[in-house]
């Protein structure tokens, strides 16, 4: 990494107000964390920005609203002794600098006063624990104690402190430490690494919405699996998302072997994060074969089976998203009806292409078939390059006669051309069974293409179909 002059770093007018605000309270202050990391990889410079003052960081932040024009709003958080102001497009994080320890069944820490070097040994990693100086006499100078940049030369993730002890107080560090390891494209240094293994159970005190915003940000990562392989091989996979780690391992009977669903599956994620930044549909990736670890039986007539797999996925979708308290609204829903229809589109692809069976997919998928076909895109991940074509070749073909279908017929989210209301009048009926009778026959008629998606043979077809039933 080329030598950087820090100063160059402090160049927004901000940085300037902190230090006057620092130096008439006579305390000095820093900024700290990912801020100065960012800088040094010559990445983005984040809009967030942590200050530590060595004193009460929540003085400073009042010191420095008062400077700023318009007095914008300060909160403050006494019991972590933090305030924050948003500033533009800038937010501020104020901390004093503090020293930590921990209760063993809680991630809360009794904190004490300390100095810059005990605030930067309690920090996460050493490539979060660099400070840049707000201070007159050495503003812009870099504080590593820790070594950290070298460690971003190396493209290492360590603790400053003995990692045993960084992670088992804060259990949370250890899928920080994997997130960090999939963003940047580090690694994790091997002690480190086989602490995370040692102190994994910890992970159980960790709030289900903290370990699901990391587990978001690892599936937003250019290569999710590299992230999901870390979980895994350190054990913290079992604890969070059993339902993934259960679908790994081939088995063997009578020479019939399956493939090892859980890699299959981060093969998937990676595929389709080339195709979507969309979180949800990056979820349905992760679990659209969930379902095939509890329907896995073997018949001697026809090898491995996986029955109904989808469905009993999309149940186990609900269930996962309550446990981890993710959210159980529409976001739910569409992460279910992916995983429920996740292999629609593949058993077209597979014969040949009918346009009642593209309707049908196209009626059921509705506004989410483009987010359908992109899922079971990514999931082709044969290495035999034949089949892998092949595969390709049907899905282009699918997507070309769901265009052509679309046009044709407006299947999308339809509701068939005569209602119920009108139904009933025609026939001078109330509610009835035989009212949805004729209101489906409608629907199969059109999906099936034996009328077009059009009121006049819809009518015609609902009068021929009460002559059917008597009701003429």
């Amino acid at each position: 990494m080329p030598e950087q002059n820090h100063k160059q770093a402090l160049q927004n007018p901000i940085f300037k107000i902190l230090s006057e605000a620092s130096r008439e309270l006579g305390v000095d202050c820093y900024v700290i964390g990912g801020f100065v990391r960012d800088y040094l990889l010559q990445k983005r410079i984040p809009k967030d920005i942590d200050v530590v003052a060595v004193g009460s960081g929540i003085d400073l932040a009042k010191k420095v609203a008062s400077k700023l024009p318009g007095k914008p709003k300060i909160s403050i958080f006494r019991n972590f002794g933090t305030a924050m102001i948003k500033h533009k497009d800038l937010e501020l994080e104020f901390v004093g600098a503090r020293k930590e320890s921990y209760h063993r069944h809680s991630r809360k820490p009794v904190v004490e006063d300390g100095t810059l070097k005990e605030d930067q040994e309690r920090r996460d990693f050493t490539i979060n624990a660099m400070a840049l100086s707000l201070n007159n006499a050495d503003f812009g100078d870099l504080s590593d104690p820790f070594d950290g940049v070298s460690d971003l030369e190396k493209k290492v993730i360590r603790t400053p402190m003995e990692p045993g002890i960084t992670y088992s107080d804060d259990p949370l560090r250890m899928m920080r430490a994997i997130r960090f390891a999939t963003q940047l494209d580090f690694s994790i240094e091997l002690k480190s690494l086989q602490a995370i293994s040692e102190h994994k159970d910890r992970i159980k005190i960790v709030s289900k919405e903290r370990i699901v915003d990391e587990l978001h940000k690892i599936l937003k990562c250019k290569k999710p699996s590299v992230g999901f392989s870390l979980l895994h091989q350190t054990g913290l996979l079992h604890y969070i998302l059993p339902e993934l780690t259960a679908l790994e391992g081939i088995e063997e009977v009578e020479g019939q072997r399956h493939k090892d669903n859980f890699w299959h599956t981060l093969e998937v994620v990676d595929n389709i994060s080339k195709a979507t930044d969309d979180i949800w549909l990056r979820w349905a990736a992760l679990l659209h074969d969930i379902g095939k670890a509890p329907t896995k039986r073997f018949d001697k007539k026809i090898g491995w089976t996986f029955h109904a797999h989808e469905f009993v996925g999309s149940k186990m979708v609900y269930k996962l998203f309550k446990r981890m308290h993710m959210p159980l609204n529409e976001k739910m829903k569409f992460v279910q009806k992916m995983v429920r229809m996740s292999s629609r589109p593949i058993v077209l692809s597979e014969e040949f292409v009918t346009d009642s069976a593209v309707r049908r997919l196209v009626f059921d998928a509705g506004e989410h078939v483009d987010d359908l076909m992109t899922l079971c895109e990514a999931d082709i991940t044969t290495k035999n390059p034949r089949k892998q074509n092949k595969y390709k070749n049907n899905f282009i073909l699918v997507r070309q006669k769901i265009i052509e279908v679309e046009e044709r017929d407006h299947i999308r989210n339809f509701q068939p051309p005569i209602s119920g209301e009108e139904i009933m009048e025609a026939f001078d009926l109330k509610p009835s069974r035989e009212i949805g009778i004729i209101k489906e026959a409608i629907k199969e008629a059109i999906l099936e293409g034996e009328i077009p998606n059009e009121y006049e043979a819809a009518r015609e077809f609902m009068l021929k179909k009460a002559r059917d039933l008597g009701l003429n």
